[in-house]
């Protein structure tokens, strides 16, 4: 197992639930792949340097993980798919 950061931006427009639901969901997801989840952090709204989906803002989210390499690129074609994640990226420590 290694360790990552995993940096994602909700949608701007979602609401404060859809936010909570969104982060529950990726913790579960990793939880339910015998990762470990071992701190997240809601950094907040920022405003883009560029628009993304037509959008000007998002909310970050910053997760620090750990989880077999094979599940990191499935996750991240799922959140790619997931309505309401403009954008992640994985890096591993």
């Amino acid at each position: 197992m290694n360790r990552y950061e995993l940096m994602f931006i909700i949608a701007g427009d979602a609401s404060e639930e859809k936010r909570e639901e969104l982060i529950a969901k990726q913790k579960a997801y990793i939880e339910a792949h015998k990762g470990a989840v071992e701190g997240i952090e809601k950094i907040g709204m920022k405003k883009f340097a560029y628009p993304i989906d037509f959008k000007n803002e998002g909310f970050y989210v910053l997760m620090n993980i750990q989880l077999d390499p094979k599940e990191v690129d499935a996750m991240s074609k799922l959140m790619t798919i997931t309505d309401g994640i403009v954008r992640q990226m994985f890096v591993k420590k």
